[in-house]
């Protein structure tokens, strides 16, 4: 895979609006994405104005907001809109707008935009479940795949009305990770992972030490959540076990499974891992628990204890490893771990990652120096990823989903072949 870094003028989005309840939904995508430092261009359809006027697109993005390819004809804007995007994300994708898009019609200025550009394509479908699962959609979401196109998985919830299931848009963040990703990538993301199993842990755990306190630690899980995201995207069944995050929505089209202690993450760990192809062990998992939990809160003064008595907690990564090594899990599966790591007086932190990953025995370790402002609570990443055979990559500083896309690179090619 290679990188394209961000230009350093403001990189040019277009943003596309479907017909659908789920275009109110395009306003905070816009604020977002303005606010880190794109130039939106909002490009509804007439439908979409039903549902958000065209007021409200142009103050949000301060360009002017048309349908149709009868107004500015003097600088051919159904053409010179998509020739000058980087990006053009469409949120939400309706089912006849897909419909359209497959079929090559221009029938407005936003379908004209989409066949006259050449740079990364992003559709974030929303309608109900049962037009998802459509054969037509089905086939046209598939058709626009094979060109090229990035047909995000949508979320399952609440849709119009009272009604529940898939075909939920993604939530704005996602999106918005997702489109930086695609400007940061100098390729689209690749559909390399359908059919296959994903496990990834995210977040941090908490060991209570009463009913009030406990020992935690700086996780916010964002870049596991990116590596959950992605794989999703990237075709996969996605199981995600979650500690405590900050910040972070549930990714579109996982299953959840939400932990607290390290004992219960990994209890869910090895339970999901008995069909996983890949696991991925990005929680910040603690090493130790106290010894005994109070079952009142500690108070001050003559009953509070001098010391708290540490238990160390099980190691979950090399538990996984030596379950693959003894036959309990299959030989092909890949097994990734991360490792935040600092130097000290014995080495630097590439010495003691080598070390790790030598005592671990995953197949992939990456590697995040911590401290000063990296990695944790923060949106962007960076570090190395060490392979059991000796490789060893850099991974350059960008966005937490820039970082978890190469890692999936890296691990998809140690895949063996679909059956």
């Amino acid at each position: 895979m290679s990188v394209r870094r961000l230009p350093a003028e403001q990189p040019r989005v277009v943003l596309g609006v479907g017909g659908g309840i789920a275009a109110y939904k395009a306003c905070e995508l816009l604020r977002r994405l303005t606010e880190s430092g794109h130039r939106v261009r909002v490009v509804p359809t007439d439908a979409a104005l039903r549902f958000v006027g065209a007021a409200t697109f142009e103050a949000l993005s301060g360009q002017p907001v048309h349908t149709g390819v009868f107004s500015d004809v003097y600088e051919v804007p159904h053409v010179r809109i998509g020739q000058d995007a980087e990006l053009v994300v469409v949120a939400p994708a309706t089912a006849d707008l897909m419909a359209r898009l497959a079929h090559g019609r221009a029938d407005d200025l936003l379908t004209a935009t989409l066949l006259t550009a050449r740079c990364p394509v992003l559709l974030a479908p929303a309608m109900h479940t049962e037009m998802w699962e459509h054969p037509a959609t089905v086939d046209n979401a598939a058709l626009l795949r094979s060109r090229g196109v990035v047909v995000l998985e949508p979320a399952s919830g609440r849709l119009t009305g009272t009604d529940t299931g898939a075909g939920r848009m993604p939530e704005a963040a996602e999106i918005a990770g997702i489109a930086t990703l695609l400007l940061e990538r100098a390729d689209a993301l690749p559909r390399d992972l359908e059919g296959r199993h994903v496990l990834v842990s995210a977040g941090g755990t908490r060991e209570p030490v009463d009913p009030v306190r406990f020992l935690g630690n700086r996780s916010s899980g964002k870049q596991g959540f990116a590596l959950a995201s992605l794989a999703v995207q990237r075709g996969a069944r996605v199981t995600l076990v979650s500690g405590h995050t900050t910040g972070v929505a549930a990714p579109a089209g996982v299953r959840m499974v939400v932990v607290s202690t390290a004992e219960q993450l990994r209890a869910a760990m090895h339970s999901h891992a008995v069909d996983a192809d890949v696991v991925v062990m990005a929680a910040a998992v603690a090493d130790f628990r106290p010894n005994t939990v109070a079952t009142s809160k500690i108070k001050k003064g003559a009953d509070e204890p001098d010391t708290i008595a540490l238990t160390r907690n099980a190691d979950v990564l090399a538990e996984l490893v030596e379950a693959r090594r003894n036959g309990e899990l299959s030989a092909d599966q890949v097994i990734v771990g991360f490792a935040a790591e600092t130097g000290d007086e014995r080495g630097d932190v590439l010495h003691h990652a080598r070390a790790k990953l030598a005592r671990k025995g995953c197949d992939l370790l990456v590697v995040n120096a911590v401290g000063d402002g990296k990695a944790f609570e923060v949106d962007s990443n960076d570090g190395w990823l060490l392979a059991s055979d000796g490789t060893e990559l850099v991974l350059d500083h960008g966005s937490k989903a820039l970082l978890a896309s190469r890692v999936l690179d890296v691990v998809a090619d140690l895949l063996p072949a679909a059956h």
